[in-house]
């Protein structure tokens, strides 16, 4: 596996018009170290979006920092959420933001990322749901 080039300021870089990531250092090897890094008020957001998530997940599902963010796994990787530099976001998979289009309204969405505010996290029952229907989702797929 390649190692990430460090940058100057330990920021990286979102595909997202040239934002710069308020993310720790690539070396960051666990969800609460990656959260710690993430100044206020990102961080109390994401703790929140974090509580919300871990409520819907079944009790088998692990944590993990995948491609430099945190993430949530149960049989693959099932949401990921992150902060940077002037929003937050939550990454369903696109089928769930499809799914849920009417009450994201107001927010920016792309394929697959809900982006909102850094000091406004989205609301733990839609996060809630939205968990759910990821978990179904995912439940339906037959495994390989």
């Amino acid at each position: 596996m390649a190692r990430m080039k460090n940058t100057k300021s330990s920021a990286r870089r979102s595909t997202a018009k040239g934002n710069v990531a308020r993310t720790p250092a690539p070396a960051e090897k666990t969800v609460d170290g990656y959260l710690a890094a993430v100044p206020e008020p990102a961080h109390g957001t994401l703790q929140r979006v974090r509580a919300a998530i871990r409520s819907a997940m079944p009790e088998e599902a692990i944590e993990t920092i995948s491609y430099g963010i945190p993430a949530f796994k149960y049989k693959g990787t099932l949401v990921c959420f992150a902060a940077f530099s002037k929003h937050c976001s939550l990454f369903p998979g696109a089928s769930v933001i499809q799914a849920f289009k009417i009450e994201l309204a107001g927010l920016r969405t792309s394929k697959g990322t809900i982006q909102f505010p850094v000091d406004k996290p989205l609301p733990a029952t839609l996060v809630k749901k939205m968990v759910k229907a990821r978990l179904a989702e995912k439940a339906g797929k037959k495994q390989r």
